[in-house]
C-alpha cells in the first residue's frame, strides 16, 4: 500500500508480541492471524511503519498480537481513526481490522466513506455472521430465520452482503477469502496490501462458540471446490472439482451458474477485476445468495483511482505554492474572526 522501502529480513516470530493469544480454542481468528503474521516478512516492510488499528469485538484484538505500532480504539470508529493516521503519515502502511458487527453497524457510516473517499488503507472484516464478544446475538451479516439471544423467534432482518455494500460505495480493491485457507488469504492480503487506495477485504471467519459451522457448507475441505467459484483475471469464470460449471450473463442482465458443457466455454463470462465501472463486480457479489449456494471468492474489483491522501497533499501544495506557508502561531493568537482569500467572514453579502 505504501512504498516499500528496504528492511531487515524478518520472520514470523518478529511479528508475533509476547502476549498470550486470547481467542476461544478453534476460532478462526488464529488462522488469519497466523496468515498476516507469515505474510508481512515477505512484504520486506518495516515494523515501525506498519499500524493496526481495530475497534470493539472478538476480530479487535488483533492489534496487542502483532509486534507493530496499534490501536484499540472504539466501537465502529476505527477507519475514522485510520484515515486520520493515513492522511497525515502517508508513509505507514495502516491496516484497520474490524469483525461484521463492528464494521456493518455501529461503524457502517464510517466505513462508507473511508471506501467512498479512497483513503490508502487496508480494511479486513471478519465476517462469523454473529456477535461473538457479547455472547451471540444476532449481526448485521447474520441471516433470515436466525435464532439468537437477541431474536428468540428468528431474526427478521435482511442481511447485509458486505461485498455488495463496499462495491455500491465504490471501494476501489474488494476481495473475499476465508479462514480455512492460508495460501489464499495470504495473496489475497498482499493484493489489498499493495493496492493504493482503499481496500476492503471480507474473510468468512468461524465462530465455533455462538455461530459454529457457518461457513462449513463453502469452506469445508470436501466442498469447496463445488461450492466456491474462484475469480481469476483475465480468465473464464469456472468452478467444480472438474470445472464443469461456469457462470455466464443471462438476458436480462442478470449473472447465472450454468454447465458449460450446455452452453461451451465461449459463452462462460470472462471476469475483468479492472473495470472502471462497478456494475459487474456488484453483479458477482450478488451471486452470494447465502450459505448454500456457489459464492465467488477472490479479488472482485482492483482499480487505479487517485487516493484521498495524494489528492488532499496536491491540493495543499497548489495553496503554499499560490499563498505561501501559512502562520499557524499568528492564526492561534488572532481575535475571533480572520480573512479567507481576502474576505472577513463578518462582511455582509457583496461586501468584502
Amino acid at each position: 500500500m505504501t512504498n516499500v522501502m528496504s528492511a531487515p529480513t524478518t520472520s514470523r516470530k518478529d511479528w508475533a508480541t509476547d502476549q498470550e493469544v486470547r481467542w476461544c480454542p478453534g476460532c478462526g481468528d488464529y488462522s488469519i492471524l497466523a496468515a498476516m503474521q507469515f505474510l508481512l516478512p515477505e512484504l520486506g516492510v518495516q515494523r515501525e511503519n506498519t499500524v493496526f488499528v481495530s475497534g470493539i469485538g472478538c476480530a479487535a484484538r488483533f492489534p496487542y498480537y502483532m509486534n507493530t505500532y496499534g490501536m484499540h480504539s472504539i466501537h465502529g470508529r476505527a477507519p475514522a481513526i485510520a484515515t486520520g493516521l493515513a492522511i497525515s503519515r502517508p508513509d505507514l502502511d495502516v491496516w484497520v481490522v474490524s469483525g461484521d458487527g463492528d464494521a456493518l453497524s455501529i461503524g457502517g457510516n464510517h466505513l462508507l466513506h473511508a471506501l467512498r473517499r479512497n483513503v490508502n488503507i487496508t480494511i479486513l472484516m471478519f465476517n462469523n455472521q454473529i456477535y461473538g464478544l457479547t455472547k451471540g446475538q444476532f449481526s448485521p451479516t447474520s441471516e433470515v430465520g436466525k435464532i439468537t439471544k437477541s431474536s428468540p423467534f428468528g431474526s427478521l432482518d435482511r442481511p447485509f452482503n458486505p461485498l455488495s455494500v463496499a462495491i455500491g460505495a465504490e471501494a476501489t480493491f474488494v476481495a473475499r477469502t476465508h479462514d480455512m485457507d492460508r495460501k489464499h488469504m495470504m495473496e489475497t492480503f498482499r493484493r489489498a496490501h499493495d493496492h493504493q487506495g482503499a481496500a476492503f477485504v471480507e474473510i468468512f471467519q468461524n465462530c465455533n462458540v455462538f455461530n459454529d459451522g457457518a461457513f462449513e457448507h463453502l469452506t469445508g475441505r470436501d466442498q469447496r471446490a463445488e461450492m466456491l467459484i474462484p475469480l481469476r483475471h483475465g480468465e473464464p469464470i469456472r468452478f467444480g472439482a472438474d470445472n464443469q460449471r461456469g457462470v455466464v450473463m443471462g438476458r436480462d442482465g442478470t449473472l447465472e451458474l450454468v454447465d458449460v458443457a450446455s452452453v461451451g466455454e465461449s459463452a462462460l463470462l470472462i471476469h475483468d477485476e479492472t473495470r472502471p465501472d462497478p456494475g459487474l463486480a456488484f453483479l458477482l457479489s450478488r451471486l452470494s445468495g447465502g450459505v448454500d449456494r456457489p459464492t465467488p471468492i477472490g479479488v472482485f474489483r482492483d482499480v487505479e483511482v487517485p487516493d484521498y491522501g495524494t489528492l488532499m497533499a496536491s491540493q495543499l501544495e497548489e495553496v503554499r505554492r499560490r499563498k505561501g506557508e501559512g502562520d499557524l502561531a499568528a492564526l492561534l493568537r488572532s481575535g475571533i474572526t480572520w480573512e479567507v482569500d481576502g474576505r472577513s467572514p463578518t462582511a455582509a453579502p457583496g461586501e468584502g
